[in-house]
Order: C-alpha cells, then structure tokens, then sequence
C-alpha cells in the first residue's frame, strides 16, 4: 500500500520507498548529502528553510526536508 507523506511545503513523498531519515548534524550526513549533489540525486524539499531532516530514498535520490526527524516519523506512522 503506498501511503503519500507530506515531508513539507506540499512536498510529498511514498512511504514504502524511504529507507531511512536522518539527522542533518553529523559529518556523514554532510558527506551524504554532498555525493547525492554531485551524482545529481539531491533533491531540495525545504524553500530555503534549514534542513530538518534527510530522507534517502530506495532509488539512491536524497532528500533534504525542512520537517524535523521526529514529526516525519508521526506522519508515517499515522500514515498522513
């Protein structure tokens, strides 16, 4: 079933095809977040907000959300 989870700002993303979502703070997420821009696999989720959250996608896409991690995980679960 896939489920359509608003990730913010009308952006809206499957459920089933996140594999994870991660911190934005940490020196591999920064590492992520900068190999996915130069495969071109970046996707900027957030207008121009600070990054909240990092999803990466089963496709290899990331993407960068301005949702904190915790209110991305109330959505999935409530399946919004």
């Amino acid at each position: 079933i896939m489920k359509p989870i608003n990730i913010g700002f009308n952006n809206i993303v499957i459920d089933s095809r996140i594999v994870g979502i991660i911190s934005p703070d940490s020196a591999p997420s920064k590492r992520l977040r900068e190999e996915a821009k130069e495969r071109e696999m970046l996707i900027d989720a957030t207008s121009g907000r600070r990054t909240r959250a990092i999803l990466i996608m089963d496709s290899g896409h990331i993407i960068l959300s301005a949702i904190n991690v915790e209110t991305l995980l109330l959505r999935i679960e409530k399946g919004e």
